[in-house]
């Protein structure tokens, strides 16, 4: 916000308007964040969010976290968890949350990430939640190093502050795209394996604590907990990717492993909640998916390959700010040319203004695009759709009030 009424104060002096001083300059900057009129549009089925899943006597609610582009470290989801908790009513949580050490089951010297376990229950214990977060950065950041220099001072010190800082942004968050097209895309998509693993092998009390440790879905706890146990999985970014191809990757390979594991997989209803989606510049230099445009044979009961499908369904929710410069919404006709098949993805849109969009005295309107980036995990309308959806009663007052639904139908 410092830039931004940097900019605004320095327009307005070379325009001629030099009596316009700081204090008015920032009480009309604090007049247009008073009244909140920032977009929210549906576009959709109805979804529930996670609330349902919480009251299950059997099994649990389990949700994991895949970061997008930039360095991370372990803990980069606490706010988002925390008011996640706040609107589930779960006001209660572990007094330690546990690491896991990832790496690969056929090479243990890789370090592939850190999974951070938090458990959060009601305050009667009645409802439980389980939330996985995986960082997976470690695995691109030694490759980064190549553009350390352009952040020293020999260089950074030439620019102006508000592009050094931008700078610094795209040097972070620009070349992992890229390095997930190479040779780190299979060890990033082995830390979503085994985060996926650990998620459906453990419960709370078996999880390793501070461990190095690899995990088999061939374990018979895994297709055990699949049968009872509900998950989801939220993004941002570069993490919309690397759940859609994890989760083949997963299925293509359990089918050979473990048939209960595989079978049950088949049954379950797994939504992603897609922050900042980026599934369709993502797409761009991959090739084809080699099942599509053949929902109707594998994700209907009468259809003829239904027995092979991957997932009974997997409902996508992205989040979008149409001023985010690193984010797109889901366009017709996506799912079925470039998305397996045999995930059975049905599609809702979500086109939010996650970043404060100001009129910069008359000159036009402005929305800084790093906030419209990064904001989404804190946005209250972001947290209450994935916490209780939209189109029953349950439905969150704040999405009530704010945000306009169109239903779709079949």
């Amino acid at each position: 916000m410092k830039h931004i009424f940097l900019l605004l104060v320095m327009t307005t002096q070379l325009s001629g308007c030099a009596s316009l001083g700081k204090g008015m300059a920032e009480a009309f900057l604090e007049k247009q964040q008073a009244v909140d009129t920032r977009l929210c549009e549906i576009w959709g089925k109805p979804f529930k969010g996670l609330a349902p899943n919480l009251g299950n006597k059997q099994g649990k609610m389990k949700v994991l976290m895949v970061h997008g582009v930039g360095d991370h470290s372990p803990g980069y989801s606490t706010q988002f968890i925390e008011k996640l908790a706040k609107e589930l009513d779960l006001p209660v949580m572990s007094s330690q949350y546990k690491n896991i050490g990832l790496t690969s089951r056929l090479d243990n010297s890789k370090n592939l990430g850190n999974l951070r376990i938090n458990r959060f229950l009601s305050k009667d214990r009645s409802k439980e939640l389980l939330f996985y977060e995986l960082t997976w950065s470690i695995i691109t950041a030694k490759q980064k190093e190549v553009l350390a220099y352009d952040n020293s001072g020999e260089y950074s010190f030439r620019r102006a502050e508000v592009n050094n800082m931008m700078k610094l942004f795209s040097n972070d968050t620009g070349p992992d795209p890229i390095i997930y097209l190479g040779e780190s895309r299979n060890d990033i998509l082995v830390s979503f394996g085994q985060s996926f693993c650990w998620m459906t092998k453990s419960n709370w009390n078996d999880l390793p604590d501070d461990k190095v440790q690899a995990c088999s879905f061939n374990d018979d706890s895994a297709a055990k907990n699949m049968l009872i146990d509900q998950y989801a999985f939220v993004s941002h970014s570069l993490g919309s990717r690397i759940i859609v191809d994890g989760m083949q990757r997963i299925a293509s390979l359990v089918d050979q492993r473990d048939a209960d594991f595989s079978a049950a997989l088949k049954r379950k209803e797994i939504p992603i909640y897609m922050m900042s989606n980026q599934l369709p510049m993502l797409q761009l230099g991959e090739k084809l998916p080699d099942v599509s445009n053949q929902k109707e044979a594998y994700c209907k009961e009468n259809g003829e390959k239904y027995s092979q499908r991957m997932l009974a369904k997997t409902p996508i929710i992205a989040f979008s700010d149409p001023n985010d410069l690193l984010s797109y919404a889901i366009p017709h006709g996506f799912v079925e040319k470039y998305l397996d098949s045999r995930l059975c993805t049905e599609v809702t849109n979500v086109n939010i203004n996650v970043a404060t969009i100001l009129d910069a005295f008359g000159l036009g309107k402005f929305a800084n695009p790093i906030d419209a980036h990064v904001g989404y995990d804190t946005d209250d309308r972001v947290i209450a759709l994935i916490a209780k959806g939209i189109g029953d009663s349950n439905t969150s007052g704040v999405v009530k009030d704010r945000c306009r639904w169109v239903e779709t139908i079949d």
